[in-house]
This record gives C-alpha cells, structure tokens and sequence, in this order.
C-alpha cells in the first residue's frame, strides 16, 4: 500500500484569487500577485493542491454551478499561464438560507466543517496530519483543525480581520505561506 501524501488545502475566494463577494463573472477572477508562482513550486515538488470553497451564491440561487465552472475555467488557465495547476476542487454550495437540495444549516462539507478535506483526503490518499489548510477567514482555519492539519492565515481578502492567534503560521499572501510551509517540511 503506497504511503500518504502530505497536501495543501487551499481556499479559494481571498486566498488564491482577489475577493469578490459572490464571484460569478470569469472576468473578475484575478489571481492574488505571486499565487500562481507559488502553486507551481508546490506542483513542482509534487505535492497535492487541493482547493475547498464554499459557494452559498449557487445555493442561494445568485449564480448557478455553469457559471462557477466559467470562473473555475478562469481561475485553471490563469495557473496554467504560469505552468501550475490544482489537482482538485471541492465545493460546498450549502447555505441556511439555501434553496431545495442546497438548504442545509450544519452541512459536513460546509466550512467550517471538515468534510470536504476529509473526503478529499479518502479519494487522494492524503494524511491530513502532515497537511496544510491555507485561508483568509476563521472558518477556514478551523474546517483545517478540525480535519486534523495545521493551518496558515493569509492577510489577503478578510484576513486582515482574523485573529492570527487562530493559525499555525501567519502570511501576509499565498506565496509567503508556502515559503513558510516549505521551510516547516525542510
């Protein structure tokens, strides 16, 4: 049986991209300076990246999941540019205030909860105690802490509101938090 392999949990909205509150519009993907880059150093050591978002805006009924797949098609050639790219990409579009399917107050995948890391962690083979969660917000950081990873606040989108006594580490971006992840794996 192959080992496990250690990961990078990333959010999505604020960490790896400029927040846009309910992005829907492939043209409003922006990637935060440096993010691709740094994606691609991970992929260049072949560690699994693994984006979990949640998206209420599809749940809600604001955009639909087409249009969240315009943006993630956005978001992949973006990285591409830069030779870097996600191996996966978890979503939660649950909400309380949710229509039909979606209308869930405590749903397992929703962040904070863990259950889009442990899932993907089941179908990657991944061992979530040598993982990363790396987020802008204080669900993130404990959807991380709960799934069993250390976790890295990023001062981008609404991290500059989060207490940084939540994190492992704290970075100012995505490429500082790798720098700083890499150097704890050295």
């Amino acid at each position: 049986m192959a080992a496990l392999r250690a990961a990078i949990f990333l959010d999505r909205d604020g960490t790896l991209n400029e927040e846009v509150d309910y992005l829907s519009d492939p043209e409003q993907m922006v990637l935060i300076p440096g993010a691709a880059a740094s994606v691609a150093r991970l992929n260049a050591r072949d560690i699994p990246v693994v984006v979990v978002t949640n998206q209420s805006g599809i749940g809600r009924g604001r955009f639909r999941w087409e249009d969240f797949a315009a943006v993630m098609d956005r978001m992949t050639d973006l990285l591409a540019q830069e030779q870097a790219r996600v191996d996966a990409v978890y979503v939660a579009p649950h909400h309380a205030h949710g229509q039909g399917e979606y209308a869930a107050t405590d749903h397992p995948d929703r962040k904070p909860n863990p259950g889009m890391l442990r899932r993907a962690a089941e179908e990657h083979g991944l061992d979530l105690s040598r993982s990363w969660m790396v987020g802008d917000k204080a669900i993130d950081l404990e959807a991380g802490r709960r799934a069993g990873c250390k976790v890295v606040l990023v001062r981008t989108g609404y991290g500059y509101q989060v207490d940084g006594g939540l994190a492992d580490l704290v970075a100012e971006d995505l490429p500082q938090a790798v720098d700083l992840i890499l150097a704890q794996w050295s």
